[in-house]
């Protein structure tokens, strides 16, 4: 996965603002239901994979659990006492069988409980999320459908036989929503998550990206 995420940061797509950006709204059926404006300064900026790297590496680094740990001279089970006397033995003068160079003793300079995770300027991150929108909006790889609001259970079948064509999706609803999260669990490749969660690294590493009319204006809300 590191390789192939490499690859698309290194594609740098080049294109200009524009300021009025419409695009096609499709129903339950994949009928064109109707059309939506965009805004530039979400959907029409020039990605910079400087940007996108640093905002990936954050995320990734902010993931990470920090949890690989061994103990050290001071943390293992041993005596203190001096088991060999000072001269005479021919050996070394050792106090402490918890010693980094005896079996069972300390490991020395070994990894501790440690938070990989570092600061990066809220700024930073709203402008690789919007960089991040652009790009699969000039890719052509933006859906956007009515809504992604279902009361009632929906079936997995119904979600593949409507994305038949996509292998990988991440789909963006304006809220939390069990029944598509239930539904999309079963298909490798589809995952699903509310505009609030929205991040780069989950845009990035999809080939599609389906979003709901509501989410987009949430989104825009937000991110201007």
């Amino acid at each position: 996965m590191g390789r192939c995420l490499l690859e698309m940061l290194s594609k740098r797509v080049i294109w200009n603002r524009v300021s009025d950006m419409k695009i096609s709204i499709f129903d339950e059926k994949n009928e064109q239901s109707g059309e939506l404006e965009l805004s530039s300064q979400v959907f029409g900026l020039v990605p910079r994979r400087d940007i996108l790297a640093r905002v990936v590496i954050w995320q990734l680094a902010k993931g990470r659990s920090g949890s690989h740990n061994v103990k050290g001279k001071s943390s293992v089970h041993g005596t203190t006492r001096k088991f060999v006397r000072q001269k005479g033995s021919g050996g070394a003068r050792h106090g402490s069988k918890k010693a980094v160079q005896f079996r069972g003793g300390g490991v020395v300079f070994g990894p501790v409980n440690r938070d990989h995770g570092f600061d990066l300027q809220k700024k930073v991150r709203r402008l690789g999320l919007r960089m991040a929108l652009s790009a699969k909006m000039k890719e052509g790889k933006l859906l956007v459908v009515d809504s992604l609001n279902y009361d009632e259970h929906v079936k997995t079948k119904s979600f593949l036989a409507r994305f038949s064509n996509m292998k990988t999706a991440l789909f963006v609803g304006s809220d939390k929503n069990e029944n598509v999260i239930n539904a999309l669990s079963n298909i490798v490749g589809y995952d699903y998550v509310s505009q609030i969660g929205a991040n780069v690294y989950d845009i990035i590493r999809k080939d599609n990206l389906v979003i709901s009319v509501d989410a987009i204006r949430k989104l825009e809300e937000r991110l201007i």
